[in-house]
């Protein structure tokens, strides 16, 4: 997993390495990643076995686990709404539409799979303003992979495979899709993982980290 991610920096950019035995991150004091994240999916040879809000069974039955911790795009949202860009899903009070892409990760031994993406609509004269706020935020998925049609990265905007249905298109919107922590998630289903914990997408481990100090 650690050289799936320092071969995909964009999709899976690590801000934490928890070794075996240890559940506390650097991130935040006295924290405890079995128990401190909304909700854990738990794998089984590549399937979603179940979906629970306390880790710590799990953790026990496998000692050996390693913690990653990947930066997330909620960060750079305050950026956006600074700038006064509207994050629709928040204004819906829906979690973000992430999709499943054509587009391929760089494979280490058994790990691959595509990248996924979440996408937020952006009005046309506000795309480069976007473009530039979250590119300044390279840890936690930076500059969007894709702007505009779904289509040429495989994607059917009604249909994500994550997160919430996505915000209606206005008129003069396009569709914004930057890579996505969960982009993991579909390795693990593509090479049959024997076994992993998860978070479930968008329920995510919140850091003493002010978001600002990953800007660039």
């Amino acid at each position: 997993m650690l050289l799936y991610a320092q071969r995909n920096p964009q999709p899976v950019p690590l801000l934490d390495v928890i070794e075996a035995g240890s559940f506390e991150s650097k991130l935040a004091a006295g924290s405890d990643l079995r128990t401190d994240i909304p909700r854990y999916r738990m794998w089984r040879d590549g399937e979603l076995e179940e979906e629970t809000t306390d880790a710590t069974e799990a953790w026990a039955e496998h000692p050996d686990l390693v913690a990653f911790l990947i930066g997330c795009s909620f960060t750079f949202e305050v950026g956006l709404h600074a700038a006064g860009i509207e994050i629709r899903h928040q204004t819906l009070g829906r979690n973000v539409p992430m999709y499943e892409t054509s587009i391929p990760c760089a494979p280490t031994g058994r790990l691959r799979g595509n990248m996924v993406v979440s996408m937020r609509p952006i009005p046309g004269g506000r795309v480069a303003d976007a473009v530039a706020i979250s590119g300044r935020y390279p840890a936690v998925h930076g500059a969007p992979v894709h702007v505009g049609d779904p289509a040429a990265i495989g994607v059917r905007l009604e249909e994500p495979q994550y997160g919430d249905a996505p915000a209606p298109l206005r008129p003069g919107e396009v569709p914004v899709f930057w890579a996505c922590g969960v982009t993991p998630q579909a390795a693990i289903v593509a090479s049959r993982v024997p076994f992993a914990i998860t978070h479930a997408p968008g329920c995510m481990f919140i850091s003493d980290v002010i978001n600002e100090s990953y800007a660039v």
